[in-house]
């Protein structure tokens, strides 16, 4: 692959690259899978870091622990995943850790056993047990006009600090789709901005 080839627009797509590749470190083809899994992973961290794209990097280093905890590295998996953990906790990412299932559920239980960052660590496996359950259902919603399941799901990304494209690229929506749900979004908590919308619905209890 060339190098030129990992810009931007193509981004999400090595990134879907790289989970067949730990699919496939799964289903013991593991050393030519995860050699170009990490590969690939190396590049796009470099590509992100530049770009100054920090939910990106937060993304790409989850990743890069659940290789190394595909083929039993623990100890590498937990250091790696610390990294993700020391830039996340500032902006109280959580989905982006919890959308990744019982792998990361797993290391997050060592990471905690391990005393690290035990706070958040211990604010994730908490997201993890709810994780199954809808955020808020509509009927359900203190509002007059409640969210809309889908909106739900984009109140959530918002709030885990996605940006409108890396939102449309995750539901596989028009970036026009994800803006039209963030008006309706922001006028039916009667909020301008994307932080008073998420400070809005955290006050509600939605997210």
């Amino acid at each position: 692959m060339a190098d030129d080839d990992l810009d931007f627009s193509l981004e999400f797509k090595h990134i879907t690259v790289v989970r067949l590749r730990l699919v496939q470190i799964s289903r013991d083809q593991e050393d030519e899978a995860l050699q170009d899994a990490l590969e690939l992973i190396d590049r796009l961290l470099q590509a992100a870091a530049e770009g100054g794209r920090t939910t990106r990097v937060i993304e790409l280093l989850v990743l890069q622990s659940l290789a190394h905890h595909a083929i039993n590295d623990t100890q590498t998996a937990v250091n790696i995943l610390q990294r993700a953990l020391e830039i996340a906790e500032p902006e109280g990412f959580v989905r982006i850790f919890t959308d990744e299932g019982q792998p990361m559920h797993d290391l997050l239980s060592q990471a905690a056993a391990l005393g690290i960052m035990p706070d958040y660590t211990r604010r994730l496996l908490t997201a993890f047990e709810r994780a199954s359950t809808p955020i808020a259902s509509t009927a359900a919603q203190p509002l007059i006009e409640p969210l809309s399941e889908r909106e739900l799901e984009i109140l959530a990304l918002v709030a885990d600090g996605l940006s409108n494209r890396e939102i449309s690229e995750r539901l596989y929506l028009a970036l026009s789709t994800v803006k039209g749900h963030n008006r309706n979004i922001f006028d039916k908590l009667h909020v301008k901005r994307r932080t008073e919308a998420v400070a809005r619905a955290r006050e509600l209890g939605l997210i």
